[in-house]
């Protein structure tokens, strides 16, 4: 079970393809929910994707298929019922999260189990797999597999923004889930004009509908400097930043999919912890405020000081990286 959202989803599949890897004979079910589900679409090692609904519809599902174990790569009280509730003779979860009563196989969070206490998001969850058989081993990459439809259109969205068919584009993502997350989107904008100017490389930028307070001031801080398309489906996402030259955005589910592409990528953090959440086996560099953190889990950790904020965070650092990434 990974409900949501779509960074953690896509940093689910290095250990579904660990134990597909190991274990091809089994078959491996993803509960999730509905608008993730693209993220998981032509997954080789992934044998059916379950819907998350209604409670009851969901468990009513669940139930019908007698796994003999359910892990809990969630954590949460919804996805704990739904574990509980699955009638599974082996219920996983790591010890500490809520509703551990619920679990009859607990596994050492990251401190215990790897002897550090921050430790990235994909090894922390597959802990849960090598505390129940899986053989340690190298960790695959993060995978996602862009499909035709949504390749192909996307190849007539990038015409009808201004950039010509063949075109070399970046995508910058400059919404984040929280304001202090956020790299002002002027210096989106300063980077566009750079990549441009400098690289001959246009900008897409990403907006998806959850970006709605920001919408206005990016487009405007935009305007004239990169392409800003309506709101695109996750399929398409993945489409549009499989074919990116690279990737530049804020701490978000889209820097893990340009990751799970291969594209080169260029990441500004503020308050979250770079260790857990950098992008998983792909060449990136990451710009950080210096944040002191307190790892409270393996997949959680509070930044107890900041020596500076992101808005200190200069466009020439951003530049620097992305110069050095092309170069490569």
């Amino acid at each position: 079970m990974r409900l949501r959202s779509l960074g953690d989803v896509v940093l689910e599949t290095p250990a579904i393809a660990a134990i597909h890897s190991w274990r091809p004979d089994l078959e491996i079910n993803v509960l999730i929910e509905p608008r993730f589900a693209a993220i998981l679409e032509g997954n080789p090692a992934v044998s059916n994707v379950i819907a998350s609904n209604g409670f009851l519809e969901t468990v009513r599902e669940v139930r019908t298929r007698h796994f003999p174990v359910v892990f809990n790569q969630h954590g949460g009280p919804r996805s704990a019922l739904l574990t509980a509730a699955s009638g599974s003779p082996a219920r996983v979860c790591w010890k500490g999260f809520q509703y551990s009563f619920l679990y009859n196989v607990l596994v050492p969070d990251a401190e215990e189990f790897y002897g550090r206490a921050a430790v990235h998001a994909v090894e922390h969850r597959i802990s849960q797999f090598y505390w129940t058989g899986l053989p340690r081993g190298p960790i695959p990459k993060a995978q996602v597999f862009p499909q035709r439809d949504a390749l192909e259109s996307v190849a007539r969205i990038l015409p009808q923004n201004g950039i010509e068919p063949g075109a070399p584009y970046a995508v910058l993502q400059p919404g984040a889930r929280l304001p202090e997350m956020r790299w002002p989107a002027e210096r989106f904008a300063e980077v566009a004009r750079w990549l441009r100017e400098k690289r001959g490389i246009a900008s897409v930028v990403n907006l998806s509908p959850g970006d709605h307070e920001i919408a206005n001031g990016v487009r405007q801080a935009m305007r004239g400097h990169a392409a800003i398309p309506e709101p695109l489906s996750v399929r398409e996402l993945i489409a549009l930043i499989s074919g990116a030259r690279i990737f530049v955005g804020n701490d978000s589910g889209p820097v893990h999919l340009a990751a799970a592409t291969g594209r080169p990528t260029t990441v500004v953090y503020g308050p979250t912890n770079p260790v857990q959440w950098h992008p998983w086996q792909t060449e990136y560099r990451a710009l950080h405020t210096d944040a002191v953190f307190d790892p409270e889990r393996g997949d959680k950790s509070l930044a107890v000081r900041e020596l500076r904020s992101i808005q200190t965070i200069g466009v020439q650092e951003v530049l620097n990286a992305c110069d050095e990434l092309l170069a490569g």
